[in-house]
């Protein structure tokens, strides 16, 4: 592919920040121009030397753009594609970064805009928003999926597979119908599940809230996500209802499977439940990035003394290890190791092993 294209974002968050510093350190050549709401934003992207050209919401130097990246939240998207659609060249491919497919698909349908456009979403992403935190490196290694409208034709998908694999991202095509069903089943409804946990644990908590007060260690693992933004999630389930709903179906006919078996005391198959799902779990690939962004975490025993945290912090810090969150387990059933250390990306982490493991610490790395 060539370097010198010239490539429109439209919004430029954690994900369009991240694509377009991904581009200028690839491609240095590329001209990025650029519209957000934020003008502070778009001045900050600039100092930078990301965005090469500021534009207006509608501006008309947009024309010249080989691809364009709709990265402003689903409705706005979908909104801007009627001005595109009189505004592009007759080669540009619009593509968009959204977590749900079928809405915007279905308005580019609508405006006959099937033959230019590339449905796509990064399998990345962080608890930290805006372009102030994002990084050339976000995409590296994670898969990117790409919906391409039922009027693309094979040379420019392969086109646009081979930019976003320059990028150190992982292409995966699929039909907008199948990027629905899947990410309902492995993002969305894990998503519920931790609200649904976290809600039942409070309303069946005791006065004392001693439920509360135990929960830890595996529980606050499982329900990690139950922290993600509420407007956001709100959003999600109402963008992708039909798919979540057939998967929500599924999974609770196996809830009530399951309470069947417990019901019975049927103890094979509540033994064959947790060794189907261990083996499942176990075979899941740890290289790549999935759609829950992972945690970077190990125990360490320690005694417990004046100054262990702050021993091994000092290491650490010592070391330009930074940690994203460190506490003691107080339950420990389901836990190896009394001091849980979580730190912001995997190479940290790694390197906070070794560095606690010259010094004889005993870690248990799941």
């Amino acid at each position: 592919m060539s370097d010198s294209l010239n490539i429109g974002f439209i919004g430029l968050g954690l994900i369009g920040g991240s694509i377009a510093k991904s581009l200028k350190r690839f491609h240095p050549q590329t001209r990025i121009f650029a519209y957000t709401r934020t003008e502070a934003t778009l001045d900050l992207a600039v100092s930078e030397g990301i965005v090469d050209v500021k534009c207006t919401k509608e501006d008309e130097a947009f024309a010249s753009c080989d691809y364009i990246f709709l990265c402003a939240p689903v409705h706005d998207n979908i909104s801007y594609l009627e001005w595109l659609k009189d505004h592009i060249s007759p080669d540009c491919i619009i593509t968009d970064v959204g977590s749900v497919k079928g809405e915007i698909h279905q308005a580019v349908q609508k405006l006959g805009l099937d033959d230019h456009f590339i449905g796509g979403h990064p399998m990345a992403g962080s608890e930290k928003t805006g372009f102030e935190n994002a990084t050339d490196m976000l995409i590296e290694n994670a898969y990117y999926i790409l919906t391409p409208g039922g009027q693309i034709d094979i040379p420019r998908l392969t086109q646009f597979m081979e930019l976003i694999s320059s990028l150190g991202a992982i292409p995966l095509v699929l039909t907008y119908e199948e990027h629905d069903y899947i990410t309902a089943a492995v993002s969305h409804l894990p998503h519920i599940i931790a609200s649904t946990l976290v809600n039942a644990v409070q309303k069946m908590d005791t006065p004392e809230e001693n439920m509360k007060l135990i929960a830890a260690g595996g529980f606050k693992d499982i329900t990690r996500i139950a922290s993600s933004s509420p407007v956001m999630w709100q959003q999600i389930c109402l963008e992708n209802r039909s798919m979540i709903s057939k998967v929500l179906d599924e999974y609770i006919r196996l809830i009530v499977q399951a309470k069947c078996w417990v019901d019975n005391g049927d103890s094979d198959e509540i033994y064959n439940m947790f060794s189907n799902s261990r083996e499942y779990r176990n075979s899941l690939p740890e290289a790549s990035k999935g759609v829950i962004e992972k945690i970077y975490a190990f125990y360490c025993d320690i005694y417990d003394e004046a100054g262990g945290i702050a021993t091994i912090a000092t290491l650490l810090a010592m070391n330009s290890i930074s940690i994203k969150n460190i506490g003691i387990i107080h339950n420990r059933e389901f836990e190896e190791g009394v001091l849980r250390i979580e730190f912001y990306d995997e190479e940290s982490c790694v390197k906070a092993q070794g560095v606690l493991k010259e010094r004889n610490y005993t870690l248990h790395i799941r």
